[in-house]
């Protein structure tokens, strides 16, 4: 008697991958959209067609990428594809922003830069910075130029107000304030650390004439900046405590949280939490003081 082996098939259906669920995004907006949507001619004589949405060879067309491309993407094929072809692809299937972005994520992008906060953000930000008193907080951009803080952050670690309109960030004020540095038990370090996450953020948008004009600034304001900008530090944010020497409270260790907003995520919230009950008293009792 002879045994024939018998290759045994699973009817389960193929595990996703992101390849096949970009395949998948991309045929559902095609099929939501007609000729007249995108400004094409209908292209059949009875003004019908034998399935919804665009054709293929249309995407292309619009994207300006080749028609064997674009089949193999939505095929799920392992294909790579830039930035500026995505975002072409976006214009032609009429994404919107969210959909835009997820565009992005199901190729491996990063997501589109966003615009600028609107001013009718900032009050929505302040209401938020202001909600986490009494604990210091402070929402900035990915410049880290401060947008919002609140009063204690104001009262406990330094007031953004006090320094000139294009200088209220918070490198600048970390490395050319001396009231700040006074304040700190380990300046060096928390400099270092901020100085790194800057960095980080810079090598995102080297061509971004912010960054630019802030590091020219500070290379001529700041011999520290200088020195340290040299050796090109990189650290991304790490939780950690400092310590500030008040001049009226004595001395207050800090937690530090930092908080990304979900629509608007180039921007960054930072929580100052006191580490204890005798710091947060410390706080609490300064900002009384004060009024």
């Amino acid at each position: 008697m002879i045994l024939v082996p018998i290759q045994l098939t699973s009817n389960s259906p193929a595990k996703p991958t992101r390849r096949t669920e970009l395949a998948t995004f991309l045929r559902a907006q095609r099929a939501r959209l007609t000729p007249a949507d995108v400004g094409l001619p209908d292209g059949s004589a009875s003004g019908r067609r034998r399935t919804p949405g665009l054709r293929r060879e249309e995407v292309a067309q619009l994207s300006g990428v080749g028609v064997t491309w674009y089949t193999w993407l939505e095929q799920g094929r392992d294909i790579s594809a830039s930035g500026q072809v995505v975002d072409a692809l976006a214009r032609a299937l009429l994404l919107g922003p969210d959909q835009h972005r997820h565009l992005r994520e199901l190729a491996g992008l990063p997501p589109p830069d966003l615009p600028g906060p609107a001013g009718g953000l900032l009050p929505r930000l302040q209401l938020l910075a202001d909600a986490a008193a009494p604990s210091p907080a402070s929402v900035y951009d990915s410049h880290f130029d401060y947008l919002v803080w609140n009063q204690p952050y104001a009262r406990v670690r330094h007031d953004p107000a006090t320094l000139p309109p294009n200088r209220r960030n918070m490198i600048w004020m970390m490395f050319t304030d001396p009231g700040n540095r006074a304040r700190m038990a380990g300046w060096q370090s928390a400099a270092r650390a901020v100085l790194s996450q800057f960095r980080t953020a810079y090598g995102r948008r080297p061509d971004d004439p912010r960054f630019t004009e802030l590091i020219t600034a500070l290379t001529q304001a700041s011999p520290q900046f200088r020195d340290w900008w040299a050796e090109y530090p990189v650290r991304y944010f790490r939780p950690a405590t400092i310590a500030i020497k008040h001049p009226q409270a004595g001395l207050i260790a800090l937690q530090m949280f930092q908080l990304r907003l979900a629509d608007q995520p180039d921007l960054v919230m930072v929580i100052q939490v006191p580490a204890n009950q005798t710091y947060l008293a410390r706080v609490t009792s300064l900002l009384a003081h004060l009024g």
